[in-house]
């Protein structure tokens, strides 16, 4: 991309340069945990705070340790898989990178 390139933004409605709109979105995809600590595909996390399960009629209690979790499409969201419980889908505001 040169310096020459702008990229409509529909959010603002405004012509912005493409290189900032890049940088925009490489922040957006961080995701990041409950400590601020950068997530990535496989990671193991502990849990902050004891969890009810929707659907599965269990809770999942503080310190319980998931490992490899997935990254999803939306940053604020992990996919995850437990002993008892498959497709399980965690904020990342309840977890912190082990």
């Amino acid at each position: 991309m040169s310096d020459d390139d702008y990229i409509y933004d529909e959010a603002t409605g405004e012509w912005r340069p493409a290189s900032e709109m890049a940088l925009e979105r490489a922040k957006a995809a961080e995701v990041r945990d409950a400590s601020g600590n950068v997530l990535a595909d496989g990671d193991s996390v502990v849990l902050v705070k004891d969890l009810k399960v929707k659907g599965a009629g269990q809770t999942l209690k503080q310190g319980t340790v998931i490992r490899s979790i997935r990254l999803t499409e939306n940053p604020e969201e992990i996919d995850c898989r437990h002993d008892a419980i498959k497709g399980l889908v965690l904020r990342t505001e309840f977890v912190r990178k082990r």
